[in-house]
């Protein structure tokens, strides 16, 4: 299998050959499933496991995830690999993992164009949006938005035009999967040694469009639910196929809950006419809720701005401050638990008596 081929660039090599331990290989993660590893390498494909003192001293975020590229140890005569260690990231689409914990989860890593795909039926929605490109923007790839299902487009135009301050500069294609209509579009952006990910609500046709690319009926597809347009989970975990013109694809798992995992400038960077018209208003700190000289409230008044667009700036704000408190906390907790257990061991040792040695 040729490396290059699946993404093993410059970048890479040379933190590989930074290494420096003998027997290792270089291989990609294509398959995490509950802490068993599948990778690609110049042999084939590898069962992997986590050596242990990565497993033990790894923050989960910083482990392995589906497209790292990783430093193995093949199992002599056996399909088998130990993942030693994880190369550096070039990019990392990262989202607040599912619940109330505060910890990052690694959504896909290694990618360089993240196609943003959303139905142009029932699961149109801007605001949604706004959301994935924040985090794909701040994830370091290049975003795509693609909206599927124009076969059931009621007012295609209508709905691009409808996105055309939401993405900005990003590009935005209408394609049908299902009849194979606009998919010459997508062409441009894989290749060999390039690495696309598909990310997108349930339902959306991410595994139809994989599908298509693949060239074979890889992917099971599920039809969405009549009664109220939802997609069904087909995909489960996330894995990295070859594609037969070269390079590599991405399916993840439908995401109903994606939570930013991120800063002020992750939604700045999806917010642009905001942005430039805050730079306007009378006061530095202008929280833009009826301040005098507010450039933004005026430029909703004028009907240049919409409400829902500043609602939804202010809301992601709001989650990204909510998001740094609870991280300054935890982090708070963990020095506090530290110190604390410092103690108790240097009182448990003060109750131990003086072994003499003489």
């Amino acid at each position: 299998m040729e490396l290059e081929n699946l993404g093993f660039t410059a970048f890479f090599q040379d933190a590989f050959s930074r290494l420096k331990q003998p027997h290792l290989q270089p291989a990609r993660v294509v398959r995490e499933d509950r802490g068993i590893y599948t990778v690609a390498a110049t042999t084939g494909f590898l069962r992997a496991h986590l050596a242990g003192r990565l497993r033990m001293t790894t923050a989960p975020h910083e482990l392995p995830a589906t497209g790292d590229w990783c430093a193995v140890r093949p199992v002599s005569g056996e399909d088998k690999a130990l993942i030693v260690e994880r190369l550096p990231r070039r990019t990392a689409f990262m989202r607040k993992k599912a619940g109330t914990t505060t910890e990052a989860q690694v959504v896909a890593a290694n990618v360089d164009v993240v196609f943003l795909v959303m139905g142009l039926d029932e699961d149109f929605n801007p605001r949604r949006l706004e959301r994935y490109l924040a985090l794909a923007r701040d994830s370091g790839a290049e975003p795509v938005i693609i909206l599927n299902k124009l076969d059931l487009a009621p007012d295609p135009d209508a709905q691009r035009e409808a996105l055309t301050s939401i993405a900005g500069e990003t590009p935005i294609l209408l394609v049908s999967a299902a009849l194979g209509v606009g998919l010459d579009g997508l062409s441009s952006y894989v290749g060999p040694g390039r690495t696309v990910a598909l990310l997108g609500s349930s339902g959306v046709g991410k595994s139809t469009l994989i599908n298509a690319l693949l060239g074979q009926a890889r992917m099971v597809t599920r039809e969405v639910r009549a009664s109220d347009g939802r997609g069904v989970h087909t995909t489960t975990f996330r894995d990295l196929m070859l594609l037969p013109g070269g390079g590599a694809i991405m399916d993840t798992p439908g995401m109903r809950e994606l939570q930013l995992w991120g800063d002020e400038d992750t939604v700045a960077a999806s917010f642009p006419d905001v942005e430039a018209l805050a730079a306007t208003c009378r006061f530095r700190d202008c929280a833009h809720q009826g301040e005098p000289g507010c450039a933004v409230r005026q430029a909703v008044e004028d009907g240049t701005l919409e409400a829902s667009r500043l609602a939804s700036y202010r809301r992601l704000l709001d989650e990204v401050a909510f998001l740094q408190l609870r991280q300054h906390e935890r982090h708070e907790r963990l020095r506090k638990d530290g110190l604390g257990n410092m103690a108790k061991h240097f009182r448990d040792l003060a109750k131990k008596p003086l072994k003499r040695r003489w």
